[in-house]
Formats: structure tokens, sequence, C-alpha cells
């Protein structure tokens, strides 16, 4: 493991997306889907020129993920992939909103997860930015026995919060946040897994601590920092761990489940292997599923930083 040293992506401020996203939320509810994609790239483009980090993070990412999928590149691509994210934005609008049609969201690798629940067992589930992951906290509300404690930091992002709140308040009932993990969270979510909850933690974006703890793997070529917590988490838990990816499929979602460890042991000796060794098999899958939906991965920072580079271009 490896402490990182970088600007971190909780200093991104969203409020002027949120804004934007606020004139165009109303724009489909009034007139539709295809006059908000009409109203929209004007507004990615004021974004795209006024936000040079998250441009230049767009842009490494799309030069990466060209050489496994093919992607448009340049400022056009940087257009296509913002256009990708304030789709998926409105998507979470609509869901906390009643106006989406969740019969358009297919589950994949669902029977495992069903087998749990029924066994009264819980879990450690960990999810990523790529896709839209609320359609996850919302098909809860409709499956019995589904219960989830979503680790976030979101203080970064209150006004989309807010935002969502407004539109329902069950968007905020089952976030915990989190910062470090302390003795006194591990007890409770021990007692939620017992109880046969899922916990739901990103796998794709370091803690927000002084000094977090990462794992390096290849991802899209090159060496990347991913956390740790997961696999730390669910081996205090004791319990499986599932991963979930959600892409878009024409006029719907996919949302998959897949089993990345049915236990998680970290020896004193060859913890740090064991630990990179689970993070390289969520990295390859977080590969495959961003390769298959290379526009749709939301991670508008410099996600390739490493503590030996010395680069500070994250906002």
């Amino acid at each position: 493991m490896t402490r990182l040293h970088a600007s971190h992506w909780a200093s991104i401020s969203e409020s002027s997306f949120v804004g934007g996203m606020r004139l165009l939320f109303w724009v489909c509810r009034v007139f539709g889907r295809w006059p908000f994609r009409v109203v929209l790239y004007p507004v990615l483009a004021w974004y795209v020129l006024t936000k040079p980090a998250a441009r230049r993070a767009s842009m490494t990412y799309l030069d990466r993920v060209r050489a496994f999928a093919p992607v448009p590149t340049g400022w056009y691509g940087v257009l296509r992939h913002f256009g990708s994210f304030a789709e998926t934005i409105l998507d979470k609008m609509l869901l906390w909103g009643g106006l989406f049609d969740t019969a358009s969201v297919s589950h994949v690798g669902m029977a495992p997860m069903r087998r749990l629940l029924d066994e009264g067992r819980g879990a450690v589930l960990v999810c990523s930015h790529l896709g839209n992951a609320d359609l996850c906290r919302v098909l809860s509300n409709d499956v019995p026995g589904l219960k989830l404690t979503v680790l976030v930091h979101t203080r970064h992002a209150q006004a989309f919060n807010n935002m969502l709140a407004s539109l329902d308040p069950r968007s905020q009932t089952n976030l915990l946040q989190v910062t470090e993990m302390n003795p006194a969270t591990a007890m409770m979510l021990s007692e939620r897994v017992g109880r046969g909850e899922l916990v739901v933690i990103a796998g794709d974006r370091v803690p927000v601590a002084p000094d977090p703890r990462v794992a390096t793997a290849p991802f899209l070529g090159f060496d990347a920092a991913f956390p740790v917590g997961p696999y730390v988490l669910a081996s205090i838990l004791q319990c499986p761990l599932y991963m979930m990816f959600s892409t878009r499929i024409k006029r719907g979602y996919e949302v998959h489940f897949e089993l990345l460890r049915e236990s998680v042991r970290l020896p004193r000796k060859g913890r740090d292997e064991a630990v990179s060794a689970i993070a390289a098999d969520y990295a390859a899958r977080l590969q495959h599923h961003c390769t298959r939906s290379p526009l749709e991965w939301f991670n508008f920072y410099d996600f390739w930083h490493l503590p030996h580079l010395d680069k500070h271009d994250a906002p």
C-alpha cells in the first residue's frame, strides 16, 4: 500500500454545473429530452471552456481509453464526455423526481445477491463512478429485504445533494458521511452487515484523508491509485465482497453485480500484496466495463496521479 499526496477530487466545486442542470432539468420536464439536448451543448461548451482542469482530465482519459475502445477525442470528445455526464445527472434527477422509467433497467448477476439476502447475509458492495450508481439506491426501495448503507463524502457536492433532496428527501436517507474509518463506525457497519444489509463504497476514488492509503494497479494501460478501504472493510466485517457497475444501453441501463471475493483474508505477512491483488482485479473489471461504455466514466480529475509524479493540476 502507498500513501498518496496530491490535490484531491473532493476540492472540485460543482455549484456552477448544478445551476446549469437545474435549467436543463426544467427544459426536459416541460419540452422533453430532445429539446434538453439542444440546449445542453451550449451550456457544456461554456463549462468546458471555463474549467481547464476538468477538460484536461477528460482528454487524458479519452486518450487512454481509446487504445481499448473507439471513442472521440479532442474537444469534440470532451463535449461528448461531458454530455454523457449531463445525461446521467439528468437521469438521477428524473429518478428522484419519480419521472424515470425503472422498467428500462435490467439486472445482470442479481441471482447470487438475492440468495445472499435470502440467507440474511450482508456484504460490501464496491461501486464506481461509471454510469448511474443511484439506480441501485432507488430500486432498493422496491426490492424486499434489500437495505443499503452508502459510504460517501459529499460535502463538496452540497448543492447537488440539496437539489436531489428537493426532488425526494429519501435521496439522503441511506447515506453515511465518512471521511475516515474509526472503531465506532466499523462496529456500526458490522452490526448492519450482520443484519443482512449491504455496505456500498466507491472503489475508484481515493479516500478523503490527509494521507490516504492506496494500492496501485494498471488501468487503461497506466498505473493508477485505488483505495484499499473496500477490501480492508470486507476483511474487518468478514463478509463477501461484490462489485456493481451501471452502464447505459440504448434507452435504458444495465446494472451488473459481480463477486470479487467470497471472503477477504489479509494476513500480517504479505498484507500489501493481498490488497494489491484485489485492487488489480477490481481495476480490471472496471476497465472492462469502461471499454463497453467509454463515455460514461466520470472522474474529472487527475486520476493517474501517483506519489512519484509531481503534478498538481486537480481543481
